[in-house]
């Protein structure tokens, strides 16, 4: 069944397995790598080039990775086998680094003002005690491709007892992640708003995706984009409805909509 799976979401799986199990080892030996390759505040002197891509492949435990990686087995396969390898790739890192952007602008106008009424010896020290990790951003990036992609499958969530469509349900998550984001309950570490980035950023992906002419309903095109044939049909159907030419007998003219009188 793992060896079926399609090869980017393979290796996803892999390597998040791989860093949870090499951060678990050295963490022994007093490397913490989530430290070093998660992602820090801009501003702090913790803060790497590299952090905005590996923060994605570190998990606090294993109900973190398991819950995400679990979505990415379930929901990925779907889409990479309709997209292709490269792209899905593509979507799943804008989406991560995307996920991550919005964090780091959550963190200025949240921590920026606390870090500015300290003495900058503290500020930097609660700069650098700040950080996010886990692929939530792009699961969450990948939840709603499958919404997209996919909006009227029926999906079994735990606890609802009746089926939900694919649309509806990536709406609820966008919905829970804002209002939880907006109204933060007491000792609530999680990054809602990552994980409202990833959509965010995914959602531009597939919107820029559709304007240059391909959504993944269909083959890849370079020919009209989606915009160009949305002008172009709906132009067809104005001409169709305006009303039929009428043909004159007089000298086998075609005077069109109106009767033309020659002068005496």
């Amino acid at each position: 069944m793992f060896r079926n799976l399609p090869p980017i979401t393979k290796n996803i799986l892999i390597i998040n397995v791989i860093c949870m199990f090499a951060d678990f080892v050295f963490q022994r030996y007093g490397i913490d790598f989530s430290h070093i390759f998660g992602l820090h505040y801009i501003t702090a002197t913790d803060f790497q080039f590299w952090q905005p891509l590996t923060y994605m492949f570190m998990h606090a435990n294993f109900s973190h990775i398991f819950f995400n990686m679990f979505a990415v087995y379930m929901f990925a396969p779907a889409i990479e086998e309709r997209w292709g390898s490269k792209r899905f790739l593509i979507y799943y890192l804008v989406t991560g680094i995307g996920a991550g952007v919005i964090q780091e602008i959550v963190w200025a106008l949240q921590l920026q003002p606390i870090l500015n009424s300290v003495d900058p010896m503290m500020a930097a020290a609660l700069a650098n005690r700040v950080v996010t990790i886990g692929a939530s951003g792009a699961v969450f990036g990948i939840l709603l491709a499958f919404g997209w992609l996919f909006p009227d499958v029926r999906m079994y969530i735990m606890f609802i007892p009746i089926p939900i469509r694919a649309r509806t349900l990536v709406i609820i998550y966008a919905l829970v992640e804002l209002f939880t984001g907006l109204a933060p309950s007491a000792g609530d570490n999680v990054a809602h708003f990552a994980h409202l980035g990833g959509m965010i950023f995914g959602l531009a992906l597939i919107l820029w995706w559709r304007f240059r002419g391909y959504d993944g309903f269909e083959s890849m095109s370079y020919g009209e984009s989606r915009l160009k044939q949305w002008i172009k049909h709906r132009w067809d159907q104005i001409r169709s409805k305006r009303p039929p030419r009428i043909k004159h007998d007089d000298d086998s003219k075609d005077y069109s909509d109106y009767h033309y009188h020659k002068p005496l």
